[in-house]
C-alpha cells in the first residue's frame, strides 16, 4: 500500500484490514506517525497511549475473521467528556485531572465491541459547555484559528487524518460548528438515538450523541452500529437530485451574515437547481422565533445549573470564569420561564416533523462564517441551537471556502429517527457541493493522490 493507511477512510481501511492486506497494528503504526509529526502544531489530544494503542491492535488482529466485528479496521477519536476504561477522563476540566473512571461510556464500549480501535482521548472545552478553547487545539487549516467547540480535538484530529472517525456530542452547536470549521461531514442524530450514559451530563434534554467522518460512507457505517429505529428501509435507494425537493430555512438568526455564508448558501442553492432538484425559500411559522437566542439557552442554563452543582459547591476556584459567569452569577431562572421553555419547545417537535417531511431535506446554516481567529473562543452555536432543541438529525456538508480559504458548509436536517434517509439525501447533495472549493481547500500537508473528502 503506498499511502499510508492514516490517510484513507474507514471504510477503505476496513476492507483492506478484511482482505488481509493491512494489518490493525500497521494502521496504529501509521496514525502515531501522523500524531508524531503533526499533535505539537493542531493538539488535539489530550491523552493516548503509545504502548496500550499497539498491545490493543495486535489483540484486535488476532481476532479470528469471523468473530471481527463491522467496525475492525477503524481508528476512533473520543470526545474526553466519554468514560473510557482505560484511560483517563477529564472532561477539559482541573478538578477531574488524571481521574479513570474504570468503566467506557455506552457510545464507547458499543464501538469498542464493534472492533474499533481506541486511539486516545481529544481535548473539549470545559465540560463541553464553554466557549473558551482549550489551550493549544488549533484548526489543521490555520492554527490561529480556532476548529470550534466543544467538539474541538475530536473535529481538528479527524481533519488532520490523525483518526479514522471521531465522537463528538451536541448541546448547542458541538458537532455542526467544528464539522464546518474543520471541512468533514458530521451528524447530530435524534436526541434520545444514542445512550448519552458515561457522559458528562451539561442539559440532558438536549445533549446528543454527534460522529463525525471524512465520507458520507463512513458516517453511515459509524450510525449503524447504534441501531438506531427507523421507519424507512436503511437500504433505501439513493434517489437522484432531479427527483429531491429541498427547502432553505434562514431562522431568525440570519442577521448581517458573513460574505462566505452569503456566498455558500447562494452557490449551494445554484449546484443543486443545477442538478435539477427543486429549491424553495421557506419561512418557518413565527412559533419558531426565538428558540436559538431564548429558549434553548433557557434549558440549557436551567440544566447546567443542576449538572455542575457538585463541582460549583465542593471546587469553585476550579471554574472557570464562564460557568461562574453564564451559569450561576446571574440570578436563578424563574420556574415558570423554565416549563414554558421546556412546554413550548416540545410543542414545536411535532410541527418540525410535519414540516420537514414535506422535503427531501431542509437545507440551514452549521455557522456564521469562517473559524473565527485566536483560540480563545469557539465561535457561536446560534444556527444550531434551534434544530439541537427539537431533537431532530441533523448532517453537515462541507464543501465550500471562504476569502481566507477556510472551510464552510451547510446543514440538512430531517424529521426525527429520519437519519438514515437524510444520509442518503446528503450523500447525492455531496456529490455536488463537495467539489465545489476543493482546489482552494488544499492547506493540510497530505501526500499525492491523497483526498481531503471522499464521497
Amino acid at each position: 500500500m503506498s499511502i499510508p493507511s492514516n490517510f484513507l477512510t474507514a471504510s477503505q481501511t476496513i476492507k483492506l484490514v478484511s482482505d488481509g492486506r493491512l494489518t490493525i497494528e500497521q494502521m496504529a503504526l501509521d496514525h502515531l506517525q501522523r500524531y508524531d509529526e503533526r499533535q505539537s502544531d493542531i493538539g488535539a489530544w489530550v491523552y493516548t497511549d503509545r504502548k496500550r494503542v499497539i498491545q490493543e491492535a495486535r489483540r484486535l488482529d488476532r481476532i479470528p475473521k469471523e468473530k471481527r466485528g463491522r467496525l475492525h479496521g477503524v481508528l476512533l477519536a473520543v470526545k474526553d467528556m466519554m468514560n473510557t476504561q482505560d484511560m483517563p477522563t477529564q472532561h477539559g476540566s482541573p478538578i477531574y485531572k488524571n481521574s479513570q473512571p474504570g468503566v467506557d461510556a455506552a457510545c464507547v464500549a458499543i464501538c469498542r465491541a464493534a472492533g474499533a480501535l481506541i486511539f486516545g482521548k481529544t481535548h473539549t472545552t470545559e465540560f463541553a459547555c464553554s466557549n473558551i478553547g482549550p489551550e493549544g487545539c488549533g484548526n489543521p487549516y490555520d492554527t490561529s484559528r480556532t476548529p470550534g467547540g466543544s467538539s474541538s480535538g475530536s473535529a481538528a484530529a479527524l481533519r488532520d487524518f490523525q483518526c479514522s472517525l471521531a465522537f463528538g456530542t451536541q448541546t448547542g452547536g458541538s458537532t455542526m460548528r467544528p464539522a464546518s470549521y474543520n471541512g468533514i461531514f458530521g451528524i447530530k442524530p435524534t436526541w434520545g438515538a444514542i445512550s448519552t450514559w458515561g457522559l458528562k451530563p451539561y442539559a440532558p434534554t438536549l445533549d446528543t450523541v454527534g460522529l463525525f467522518a471524512r465520507s458520507i460512507e463512513d458516517l453511515k457505517l459509524f450510525l449503524s452500529v447504534f441501531e438506531i429505529p427507523t421507519s424507512v428501509p436503511t437500504a433505501l435507494p439513493l434517489k437522484p437530485l432531479s427527483s429531491c425537493k429541498f427547502a432553505y430555512v434562514k431562522t431568525d438568526q440570519w442577521v448581517d451574515p458573513s460574505p462566505e455564508l452569503q456566498s455558500a448558501w447562494e452557490r449551494s442553492a445554484g449546484l443543486l437547481r443545477q442538478a435539477g432538484a427543486d429549491v424553495v425559500s421557506l419561512d418557518l411559522p413565527e412559533e419558531f422565533d426565538g428558540i436559538s437566542g431564548g429558549l434553548a439557552w433557557t434549558i440549557n442554563k436551567s440544566e447546567g445549573r443542576v449538572s455542575f452543582k457538585r463541582e460549583y459547591q465542593t471546587q469553585p476556584d476550579q471554574l472557570s470564569t464562564y460557568v461562574h459567569t453564564e451559569i450561576y452569577d446571574e440570578k436563578e431562572i424563574p420556574t415558570q420561564k423554565i416549563t414554558e421553555a421546556y412546554d413550548k419547545v416540545a410543542s414545536l417537535r411535532p410541527l418540525i416533523d410535519k414540516i420537514a417531511s414535506g422535503y427531501d431535506a431542509i437545507v440551514t446554516p452549521s455557522v456564521e462564517g469562517e473559524a473565527p481567529v485566536g483560540l480563545g473562543w469557539t465561535g457561536s452555536p446560534k444556527f444550531c441551537a434551534m434544530w439541537t432543541s427539537l431533537h431532530v438529525p441533523c448532517v453537515h456538508i462541507p464543501g465550500f471556502a471562504g476569502e481566507n480559504g477556510m472551510p464552510i458548509g451547510l446543514t440538512l436536517v430531517g424529521p426525527r429517527y429520519d437519519e438514515h434517509r437524510l444520509l442518503n439525501v446528503a450523500q447525492v447533495v455531496a456529490e455536488v457541493w463537495a467539489r465545489a472549493d476543493e482546489d482552494r481547500l488544499n492547506k493540510i500537508p497530505v501526500p499525492e493522490g491523497v483526498r481531503h473528502l471522499t464521497i
